[in-house]
C-alpha cells in the first residue's frame, strides 16, 4: 500500500509536544481520515472536468478513469452525494493506494504536488480533529456555537475538508472550532479618520482617546502574529465558529459574532475582508431586510471597518441566535448530521420542502443566496421539527437587478461581483449550494436525496427555475479542478448526475 507519512508525521510530533496524551487517539483516527479525504476526491476525479482524464468506464464491479498518459485508474460506483467514508483504496495500474495524498503525488498531473500537500495536511488535520472528540458532549448546546463546534470533520464534499496550512498543532487545538476552545481575540486601534465604516460601531470596540477617538478592530490572534506581527492589545473572549475566523464575542457583545480577517488558506481560498465587501455592506444588510418573511431572517450586519486593507478588518453581525424563540433552537444545516433528529419518515422531505421553497422564491424575485451548510442555518422546535431558516454572510449572494425589476422591487445601488442578470450564474450559485451542498450534506446519499426531493417538489411553486433543477444536472463547484488551476482566477464549475433524473 503506497502511503506518505510526512504530513500525519509532523503533526504526530507536533502533538507530542503539544498534548501527548492525544497521540493514541489520533494515530487511531488516521486510517478513517484517509479514507474520508480520499472519498471526497475519488468524487473529484468521477465527475470533474479534469483535462488528464479521457474517458471513464462503468462496470459492475466499479469505474475505471482513463488517463491521457495511458494509465488506468479504478475505484467504486460514485455516489456524488455520498458523506460517508466507502472509498478505502483506488487501483493505479494494479498498485493500491489508500493515501489520497501518495495518489496525488503518483499521478504526476501539473500542479498536483503542492494540492497533494494539501490533502496530506488535509488527513493529518482531520484525524486530529476526530482524536479530540473523545468526552464531547452529544445533548444538545443551550447555545448557538455550541452547534456549530459539533461539525468536526469540515466541508463535506472538499478533499481539503480539514486542510490548515500555515497552523501548527498548538494553533489548531487552540482555535479550531472542533476542539471547543474560548480564544482571546486582539484588538489594533485604528483613527476613525483613517477607516472605511459601514453601519454602526459598539462602543464596547471603541477607544475615546485622542482626536476623535479610534476604533478597536477585532484581530484574530493567528492573523496578529503571522500577518500583522504586532501582538495588539487584549480584545474580547469569543468562540470560534465553523468558518474558523468568525466568533460569537462574550460579555456585553455577547449576541453579536465578528468575522475577522485571516488569511491563511482554508479549504479553497486565502481568507480575508475586502474593502469592497465592507463598503458593499450596509446596502445589502438594508436591502436584506426587507426579503425577511415568516420561513426566512437574514441576520443584519450591525458594522462593519477596514483600515484600507484586506488583512485588517472586521464585520459584525447579530447571532442567529436572536431569531430562536422559547424552546427552540437554531443550527447551521452542516451540523444537521451531528445531531440525532426524528426518526419518523418525511422529516427529511419537509426541511428539503422549507430550503427549497426559501431558495427558490428569492430567486425568481432576484436574489441568489449562497445556502451552503455553514452560511444556511435551520430554525427547529424544541422537538426537532424544522420551523424556518435564517442566512448570515451577505458577501456572496448574487442579486439580479432585472428580476427586481420585474416584481416591482426597488433595485438597491450594489455594484461588482454581487451584480449579475446572467441566469447560469444565478442558478448555480443556488443550486450549487443548496442542493448539491447543504441538502446534499444532509441527505447524505443520492438514495435519500432523491427521496426527498420527490417528496417535497409537488408542494413548490412552478417556475422556470425550478424547471432546470428538476430536469438539467446539477451544478457544483469544481473545487478539485480549481485547487489545480492556480493561474485560473474565480470559481470553475462540473454539473453531476441529476438525483431525479
Amino acid at each position: 500500500m503506497h502511503r506518505s507519512p510526512t504530513a500525519e508525521a509532523e503533526v504526530a510530533a507536533e502533538l507530542s509536544a503539544a498534548r501527548p496524551a492525544l497521540v493514541p487517539r489520533y494515530s487511531a483516527e488516521l486510517p478513517g481520515a484517509r479514507a474520508a479525504v480520499l472519498t471526497r476526491l475519488w468524487r473529484a476525479l468521477a465527475h470533474e472536468p479534469l483535462p488528464w482524464i479521457t474517458d471513464r468506464r462503468t462496470g459492475r464491479d466499479g469505474l475505471a478513469l482513463l488517463l491521457r498518459d495511458g494509465r488506468r485508474l479504478e475505484g467504486p460506483l460514485p455516489d456524488p452525494y455520498a458523506t460517508a467514508a466507502y472509498v478505502t483504496v483506488v487501483q493505479l495500474d494494479g498498485t493500491a493506494y489508500d493515501d489520497p495524498a501518495r495518489l496525488m503525488t503518483d499521478l504526476g498531473v501539473p500542479h498536483g504536488l503542492p494540492f497533494a500537500a494539501e490533502l496530506g495536511h488535509s488527513v493529518a488535520s482531520l484525524a486530529l480533529s476526530r482524536a479530540g472528540q473523545e468526552g464531547a458532549a452529544r445533548e444538545w448546546p443551550g447555545v448557538d456555537w455550541g452547534w456549530e463546534q459539533r461539525v468536526v470533520d469540515g466541508h463535506p464534499f472538499h478533499p481539503n475538508c480539514r486542510s490548515r496550512p500555515g497552523f501548527s498543532v498548538a494553533e489548531q487545538l487552540a482555535y479550531g472550532p472542533e476542539h471547543r476552545p474560548v480564544v482571546g481575540l486582539r484588538t489594533v486601534p485604528v483613527p476613525v479618520g483613517e477607516c472605511l465604516l459601514t453601519g454602526d460601531w459598539p462602543n464596547a470596540l471603541r477607544d475615546r482617546g485622542g482626536d476623535g477617538g479610534r476604533l478597536l478592530l477585532p484581530v484574530h490572534p493567528w492573523q496578529a502574529a503571522h500577518v500583522l506581527k504586532r501582538a495588539g492589545g487584549e480584545g474580547p473572549a469569543a468562540h470560534p465558529l465553523m468558518s474558523l475566523r468568525t466568533l460569537a464575542l462574550s460579555g456585553e457583545l455577547a449576541d453579536v459574532h465578528v468575522k475577522t480577517a485571516l488569511s491563511a488558506r482554508l479549504t479553497s481560498s486565502v481568507r480575508d475582508i475586502s474593502v469592497y465587501s465592507i463598503g458593499m455592506s450596509a446596502t445589502l444588510s438594508r436591502f436584506a431586510e426587507s426579503l425577511t418573511d415568516g420561513l426566512l431572517h437574514i441576520t443584519r450586519t450591525l458594522g462593519a471597518a477596514t483600515a484600507d486593507s484586506p488583512d485588517l478588518a472586521a464585520v459584525l453581525r447579530e447571532s442567529p441566535q436572536v431569531y430562536a424563540g422559547q424552546g427552540e433552537h437554531v443550527m447551521p444545516v452542516g451540523a444537521l448530521a451531528t445531531t440525532e433528529l426524528p426518526s419518523r419518515p418525511g422529516w427529511l422531505a419537509d426541511f428539503t420542502r422549507l430550503a427549497l421553497t426559501v431558495g427558490l422564491r428569492l430567486l425568481d424575485l432576484g436574489v441568489a443566496l449562497e445556502g451552503h451548510g455553514q452560511n444556511l442555518l435551520v430554525v427547529l422546535s424544541a422537538t426537532g421539527e424544522p420551523l424556518r431558516l435564517v442566512y448570515r454572510d451577505l458577501a456572496d449572494i448574487r442579486v439580479s437587478p432585472a428580476r427586481l425589476a420585474r416584481h416591482g422591487v426597488p433595485v438597491p445601488e450594489l455594484s461588482g461581483r454581487v451584480v449579475t442578470d446572467d441566469e447560469t450564474a444565478l442558478r448555480r450559485k443556488l443550486f450549487g449550494s443548496l442542493v448539491a451542498g447543504a441538502l446534499a450534506g444532509t441527505a447524505g446519499s443520492g438514495a435519500a436525496l432523491r427521496e426527498a426531493m420527490e417528496r417535497a417538489v409537488p408542494d413548490l411553486a412552478r417556475t422556470e427555475d425550478l424547471t432546470a433543477l428538476l430536469e438539467e444536472p446539477l451544478p457544483t463547484k469544481a473545487l478539485t479542478l480549481m485547487r489545480l488551476s492556480p493561474g485560473t482566477p474565480g470559481d470553475q464549475w462540473t454539473r453531476l448526475p441529476n438525483p431525479l433524473r
